[in-house]
């Protein structure tokens, strides 16, 4: 029997749909292992990508980047501002109000819970080859950029992670 080729890619994209879910429940599972910090912490943790990545920002505005609850930012900022890891400056446009800033602590942090996640990448991944572990890599940054790209501008949360080429197609 002949199918035809969108009939193919139909069920490829379909499978990737129903594969989607379960790669963001593996990834809130791993966020809430108990290794390194205690999950409350991981949790505030990971608010430290994008106060690196997008500067000094008001806390309103990396709730809104990360598509969370201001309350729950605000408690995550408080446990960051608490540990060191966040220092609260004036913002030069509205002396009321003031920028989250990483301090040099908040970067080791930060630095840390990459290392860790690496390991556990080079752990799980260590019986692939490199030209699997490569094809992947490139495929699922493409994948992630245009996810990105479908969204409205003002809503994608790590616009300065589009930083490795994709040496795979002619893709961008």
């Amino acid at each position: 029997m002949h199918r035809h080729p969108g009939a193919d890619r139909l069920a490829e994209v379909a499978m990737l749909s129903e594969q989607l879910p379960r790669f963001m429940r593996l990834v809130h599972a791993m966020k809430s292992q108990p290794s390194g910090p205690d999950v409350r912490d991981r949790a505030a943790l990971v608010l430290l990508y994008p106060l690196v990545r997008q500067g000094p920002i008001r806390q309103g505005t990396l709730a809104e980047l990360v598509h969370a609850d201001p309350s729950t930012v605000s408690r995550h900022v408080a446990a960051l501002v608490e540990r060191g890891l966040v220092r609260r400056v004036a913002d030069e446009s509205d002396g009321r109000a003031s920028r989250l800033v990483v301090t040099d602590a908040g970067h080791a942090a930060l630095d840390a819970l990459r290392a860790e996640r690496t390991a556990h990448l080079e752990q799980v991944t260590a019986d692939w080859d490199l030209a699997e572990l490569a094809t992947l890599t490139t495929l699922f940054g493409r994948l992630l950029d245009d996810l990105a790209a479908g969204l409205p501008r003002s809503t994608d949360p790590c616009p300065a992670e589009r930083t490795l080429p994709h040496p795979v197609g002619e893709h961008r």
